[in-house]
């Protein structure tokens, strides 16, 4: 059963915030009024927030009190390619922080129409290695985003891997915004019923990042991509969003290029409904689930790659 407050905020979400979603609104002032909105929550726990220059991107370091100063998140913001900063998922990178007892690298990378495809995925991918040119370990690095950072984060592991990079130890992506060609069948089949996104303006929104691009490029859509031999992935979405039919594709295609992925579908949730953990019982569910899996994951390649360091000696 659907916790009290999720009615409530549910309600704020489609009658309030969705309004702020309008094709009549220039990306740049969406972007405007997402920054004055974003006001943090009440923190039970200490926590450091830095800023600094990753390769000439702008981002900050995020680490709550319990995170092992080794492990890394590093996140990329949703906003439709258009909008959303460090500061307007602030809140989020801190609590996942927290859940998962990671420092989060969250990245400012550049935004459409000033800054189309391929901006974003150059950016994270110069984010990562970046991390690598630091003296991380990838088994202790996990990239992770929501919505376009969701799709953001599949596109860099592919372009990561198709470069020769070692891979990080997981992926993990909230609400996926993975298919920009806007053909998935949810687009339709719910987009009544989405209290948030609509297809149209997500079709918008996408021929602002895609420009003169093919919709259907992997590092542009990952749905239509080659998706063998990536790390684990996690997937969550909420069962009335329009970006469903991505997140259930994406499952479909990772395993049948056998890979490991996990997808929950959260029933009578909405898009990223997680950035309201402080305050909605089931955006913490999520957060924990994230952080079990994170955990396990980074566990999991330390203890294999301790084991294939044991066959190299002998």
């Amino acid at each position: 059963m659907d916790s009290f407050r999720s009615k409530i905020i549910r309600f704020v979400v489609k009658n309030i915030a969705s309004k702020g979603l309008s094709t009549n609104i220039t990306p740049q002032a969406q972007r405007a009024r997402l920054e004055r909105l974003s006001i943090p929550y009440y923190y039970g726990f200490k926590y450091h927030r830095t800023p600094l220059n990753v390769a000439g991107i702008p981002a900050q370091w995020i680490s709550s009190e319990n995170a092992d100063q080794e492990k890394v998140m590093l996140y990329f913001h949703g906003g439709a390619y258009t909008f959303g900063s460090p500061k307007t998922h602030g809140d989020l990178a801190i609590r996942l922080s927290r859940q998962c007892g990671v420092k989060v690298l969250i990245v400012d990378y550049r935004l459409a129409p000033e800054h189309p495809y391929p901006a974003a995925v150059d950016d994270a991918t110069q984010a990562y290695v970046w991390l690598l040119d630091q003296g991380y370990n990838p088994n202790n690095i996990v990239i992770a985003g929501d919505s376009a950072g969701g799709g953001l984060t599949m596109a860099t592991l592919i372009n990561l891997r198709d470069k020769g990079y070692e891979l990080p130890a997981a992926g993990v992506c909230l609400s996926p915004w993975a298919d920009l060609s806007c053909s998935s069948e949810s687009m339709t089949t719910l987009d009544k019923k989405d209290p948030f996104l609509s297809a149209q303006w997500l079709q918008e929104m996408a021929k602002l990042y895609i420009g003169a691009e093919d919709a259907q490029n992997p590092l542009i859509s990952p749905v239509f991509g080659d998706l063998k031999n990536l790390p684990p992935i996690f997937i969550q979405v909420g069962s009335d969003e329009v970006l469903l039919d991505d997140s259930t594709r994406l499952e479909k295609n990772i395993s049948a290029a056998g890979g490991e992925v996990i997808l929950t579908v959260y029933p009578n949730m909405w898009h990223v409904w997680q950035i309201f953990s402080a305050i909605m019982p089931e955006a913490r569910d999520a957060l924990m689930e994230i952080g079990g899996f994170v955990n396990s994951k980074i566990d999991k390649a330390k203890r294999l790659r301790g084991v294939r360091k044991k066959e190299a000696v002998s």
